[in-house]
């Protein structure tokens, strides 16, 4: 997530060792990447505005395939941990083991790890929902609210087209219409943006449920809601465990 300090030494071996290495980043990781190899291909021009990211998408497949299929020994560097809201890595490991490839895919920290740690926030004391926010509108899920909710990419929340930047104010009018039903309008919310940069700062932005229409965001805006309601015990449960007998000492 940040340039040169969340990257295992692990990761750092595999962009050395390889042919070549394609990359999807922030242009001042690139260029970090950059004097680790001599061979860094950016995936950056895939994208366009108004572009439909599954093109995107199938473009960096094919980039990274076809270098896989020439013989050569090939890395990917993608933002964050290359698993977590990003499909290209899993597209590309699945058809290079399809196509009897070796491939795997090496862990990194996520936008996740370092919102527990800027935010405070311990997922086994409550729990922790977390929905990518479109598919969070688009389907009916159970929400507890007891426990933290996490909503990433909030910025595209409602988008169907799969080409925006950003979604409308009536789009995210609908998830607040949505959020409503289980959250008051005036339950304070956190808008998180962890930095990528050692100059950035973390944004941890408080506001109430209702400014969330009016709210500045960014594509990397995660949108966390704290509990609004409390852990309620289950009775009948801690009854049958207290009815167990003791398991003898051995």
């Amino acid at each position: 997530m940040i340039v040169g300090a969340h990257m295992s030494q692990r990761c750092k071996n595999h962009i050395q060792q390889a042919d070549i290495v394609f990359i999807s980043c922030h242009p001042i990781m690139e260029q970090w990447i950059g004097t680790l190899h001599h061979d860094v291909r950016s995936l950056q021009h895939c994208y366009a505005e108004g572009k439909d990211r599954r093109q995107t998408y199938r473009e960096m497949e094919a980039l990274i395939m076809g270098q896989v299929r020439a013989g050569k020994r090939v890395t990917g560097v993608f933002y964050g941990h290359p698993g977590v809201f990003a499909l290209v890595p899993h597209n590309v490991v699945k058809a290079a083991r399809a196509e009897g490839f070796q491939a795997a895919m090496e862990p990194g920290i996520s936008a996740e790890d370092c919102l527990y740690a800027d935010l405070g926030i311990d997922p086994g004391r409550y729990g922790c929902q977390h929905f990518e926010a479109s598919q969070f509108m688009f389907y009916r899920r159970k929400v507890d609210t007891a426990g933290y909710l996490v909503l990433w990419q909030i910025a595209l929340a409602g988008d169907r087209t799969v080409s925006k930047r950003f979604s409308s104010l009536a789009e995210r009018q609908v998830l607040l219409d949505l959020l409503y039903d289980l959250y008051p309008r005036e339950h304070e919310v956190i808008l998180y943006e962890c930095p990528t940069l050692m100059t950035d700062s973390v944004r941890a932005e408080h506001i109430p449920l209702y400014e969330l229409t009016t709210a500045t965001l960014s594509q990397i805006t995660t949108l966390i809601i704290p509990p609004a309601t409390r852990l309620i015990v289950n009775t009948e449960v801690m009854q049958k465990l207290s009815n167990l007998a003791p398991e003898p000492i051995v």
